[in-house]
C-alpha cells in the first residue's frame, strides 16, 4: 500500500510517501513557519521529485491530533482536499500512536509520549513495545497533568523512554517527582514526523481504518482555545426578542 502522511501537529510540519513499510520519501521543516505556508510545498515536491501524482497511492493519511488546534485543521483540510479531488481514502492517525513509532525497537522499555498541551497538562499515551517492535497501548490518548502522570508511573519499573515536543518538560517534571529509569529519545526520533505516521496508518489501513475524506475531523482531546465564529456564535446566549 502506497501512502502520503501528513504531520502537523506541532512546530515543525512534515510529509512522506510510504509503500508497505518502505520509505520512498520525506520532508521536514522547523523554522518557525506557518504550516499553511510550508506544508503543500513540502507535498508538491515529494510528489515531482518520486515522479507521482495523487492518484498513484492508495491513500492519505493525516495525523488528526491531539496537537496544536490550527496545525491539526490545516494538516486535516489538506489531507481531505487530496484525497477528495483523486477520490482516494483517508487515514486517521492519532498523533501519539505515530510518535510512538519512532522507538518501536524490541526492548522492554515503556514508551511515553508527551506532547506540550500547556495549562500545566501533556497530550499523553503510554505504551509498551511488544517482541518484533510490535506497540501495545497501554492508555488512551489523554489529557493528563504531570503531577498525575508521575502518581501513576510511581510504581512502574524498568526504562522508560519519552517522545515528543513536550519530552524535556515531561522528563523534568518526573525525575523531580523521583520517577527512575526516564530518559529522552534519541534527537531524531524525539519529535514527531510524517514517516511515522504513514506507518501507522499502513497498519490501520490493512485494519479497516480506512474512511471517507469526510469522514476524517481533528481530534482535540480538548475544546479548542479558538474558536471560529461560527462556533463562538453557537455557544453565545441567544438575545431574547421583546414582544410588545
Amino acid at each position: 500500500m502506497r501512502i502520503l502522511a501528513l504531520e502537523t501537529s506541532a512546530r515543525a510540519v512534515s510529509a512522506a510517501i510510504t509503500e508497505n513499510g518502505r520509505v520512498l520519501a520525506s520532508g521536514y521543516q522547523d523554522t518557525g513557519l506557518t504550516h499553511s505556508r510550508t506544508l503543500m510545498p513540502i507535498v508538491e515536491g515529494l510528489l515531482k521529485n518520486t515522479g507521482m501524482t495523487v492518484q498513484d497511492l492508495d491513500a492519505v493519511a493525516a495525523a488528526v491530533g491531539p496537537g496544536s488546534f490550527t496545525g491539526i485543521r490545516i494538516g486535516v483540510s489538506a489531507a481531505k482536499g487530496l484525497a477528495w479531488a483523486a477520490d482516494k481514502p483517508c487515514v486517521p492517525v492519532s498523533t501519539l500512536a505515530a510518535m510512538a513509532r519512532n522507538a518501536a525497537l524490541p526492548s522492554e522499555e515503556l514508551l511515553i509520549c508527551a506532547m506540550d498541551a500547556r495549562q500545566k497538562q501533556i497530550y499523553n499515551a503510554l505504551f509498551s513495545v511488544l517482541d518484533g517492535g510490535t506497540l501495545e497501548r497501554r492508555t488512551p490518548d489523554r489529557a493528563v497533568s504531570l503531577e498525575d502522570l508521575a502518581k501513576e508511573l510511581e510504581n512502574v519499573p524498568g526504562s522508560k523512554t519519552i517522545l515528543g515536543d513536550g519530552a524535556r518538560l515531561c522528563l523534568e517534571a518526573l525525575t523531580a517527582a523521583g520517577i527512575a529509569g526516564c530518559r529522552l529519545a534519541p534527537p531524531h526520533l524525539v519529535m514527531q514526523n510524517a514517516v511515522s505516521v504513514a506507518l501507522e496508518a499502513e497498519e490501520l489501513a490493512r485494519s479497516g481504518g480506512l474512511v471517507n475524506p469526510q469522514e476524517l475531523a481533528p481530534v482535540y482531546l480538548r475544546p479548542p482555545q479558538a474558536l471560529t465564529l461560527g462556533e463562538r456564535a453557537r455557544k453565545l446566549p441567544q438575545p431574547s426578542i421583546p414582544h410588545f
